[in-house]
């Protein structure tokens, strides 16, 4: 059988999330991956250095796609930062749920929260890029050393805020993970009313929620 002469970055990233389900683990070497896969190893070099650049690139696949699906939405480009926000995570973790079996083996079975967060670093940039050009509606600070400290601590936070998300999403056993749609809700909506520094009843609202739910992030 002739070998693949041509693979995309989308490609890899299926054959490798299907070897690592299929198998339970990683393939042993990129050398025995393509082999199985029957493609020139040179192939995957192309794309990635490593199977953890690869890693890492699944997840930004999933941010990728994730903006592609927004913007193919006549009604995405009218909507405020808020809804643009909402939108965002909506979608991005219908897409965590339909891939669930690869991202929970992805971020659970190392143990160790540096290598989860290693995993995410591309997801991270991009996030933050994202939060970035949604022109958030910041008090207005004319210092500019103040100014950007103060977007850096918006973008910070905001993927703090999806990081909290995908681990109440990975501990989530409500039916069709509803509980994590209550909770992006409820937590965009306190997040966007604390940067307004006005103390809302969304803001009380999350908090009751949490207290419900007794959601420890560790």
């Amino acid at each position: 059988m002739a070998k693949k002469k041509n693979l995309t970055k989308d490609q890899l990233i299926s054959l490798y999330m299907e070897s690592l389900l299929d198998h339970g683990k990683q393939p042993s070497s990129v050398y025995s991956f393509a082999k199985d896969n029957n493609f020139d190893e040179s192939l995957f070099y192309q794309h990635y250095t490593s199977f953890k650049t690869l890693e890492q690139g699944v997840f930004k696949a999933f941010f990728d796609q994730t903006m592609t699906m927004l913007h193919a939405s006549n009604d995405y480009a009218s909507y405020d930062s808020r809804n643009r926000l909402l939108s965002f995570q909506f979608t991005f973790f219908e897409l965590l749920t339909a891939n669930r079996s690869y991202v929970v083996h992805a971020l659970e079975h190392n143990k160790s929260v540096l290598k989860s967060l290693e995993v995410l670093k591309e997801l991270k940039h991009a996030y933050i890029k994202f939060i970035d050009e949604l022109d958030l509606n910041l008090p207005n600070i004319k210092q500019e050393t103040l100014s950007r400290i103060q977007t850096k601590s918006v973008s910070e936070s905001a993927w703090m805020q999806l990081l909290i998300t995908l681990k109440f999403w990975l501990d989530d056993t409500s039916s069709s993970f509803e509980k994590t749609d209550v909770f992006i809700e409820k937590s965009v909506h306190a997040s966007f009313d604390l940067m307004d520094f006005r103390p809302l009843k969304s803001v009380l609202d999350f908090g009751k929620f949490l207290v419900k739910e007794k959601f420890q992030y560790t």
